[in-house]
């Protein structure tokens, strides 16, 4: 099989590029080969941060759970989210560089690192209750951490986007640049992190997201809960077909 990541080293920055473009729809396998990339570089003495990066139009567009699935098998997100867990529990800083859209899961996604880097056409959503579904990938956890309560609550509810711009004055991206400066500005963010103290840096990024794993453990059995029992209704047929179609889905709360 051929991979979807790819990794390489640029001084002490382990660089993980996905590789599905153009929108880079997350599955089950494309997080394992994350997280097994992830774990490469937590035990590799040489890398001090990680870049979290993706080729093609958009960061990630969102999730694909049907991939892997049987005919007339039941959605079901838990195992989706037991490979996402794995990102959380890297212990060494990361960085991600988000071009385009960070949708659904590629919200979650950009949310596993510890900065964002943006341009002004990024595009940041938390569109699950506009599919029909409750919110997933730790984001009930992630995303009040980074924005604070209320202002997620207002994401949630209304599916609205933010772009690089309003992202950056909420605090959801700590670097907004060009596009064609996209991956040097988060590299060049990586790259000054690596000059710290490595173990100073590990140690204090330990202290300050003390617990997160395992909220986010605890958060995602809920959401994929949550999910599995929405993901039969005909509120999420009809929000997957009004996003298809472009349209606003008419939901009947069945």
């Amino acid at each position: 099989m051929i991979s979807e990541v790819a990794v390489r080293q640029d001084g002490a920055v382990s660089v993980v590029e996905i590789l599905r473009g153009p929108h880079n729809f997350l599955d089950r396998a494309l997080l394992g080969e994350l997280a097994n990339a992830f774990e490469r570089a937590d035990a590799d003495p040489d890398v001090r941060a990680i870049l979290l990066c993706a080729g093609g139009k958009n960061f990630c567009a969102g999730a694909d759970f049907n991939a892997g699935q049987t005919p007339g098998e039941a959605l079901d997100a838990a195992p989706f989210y037991e490979q996402a867990l794995r990102l959380f529990r890297c212990e060494k800083p990361v960085i991600a560089a988000v071009q385009g859209a960070a949708v659904g899961a590629g919200l979650g996604l950009a949310l596993v690192a510890d900065f964002r880097v943006a341009t002004p056409g990024t595009r940041f959503s938390a569109n699950f209750n506009r599919l029909g579904i409750h919110p997933g990938f730790g984001l009930t956890i992630t995303l009040p951490r980074a924005i604070g309560v209320q202002r997620t609550a207002r994401l949630f509810y209304t599916g609205e986007s933010l772009d690089g711009t309003e992202a950056h004055a909420l605090g959801l991206a700590d670097v907004v640049t060009s596009a064609d400066n996209l991956r040097q500005a988060a590299l060049e963010l990586a790259s000054e992190i690596a000059r710290s103290a490595p173990l100073a840096v590990t140690s204090t990024r330990r202290t300050l997201r003390a617990g997160l794993a395992d909220a986010v453990g605890a958060a995602m059995q809920v959401e994929a809960a949550a999910q599995k029992s929405q993901f039969a209704t005909m509120d999420f047929r009809e929000g997957v077909a009004a996003a298809k179609e472009r349209r606003l889905p008419t939901f009947v709360g069945s």
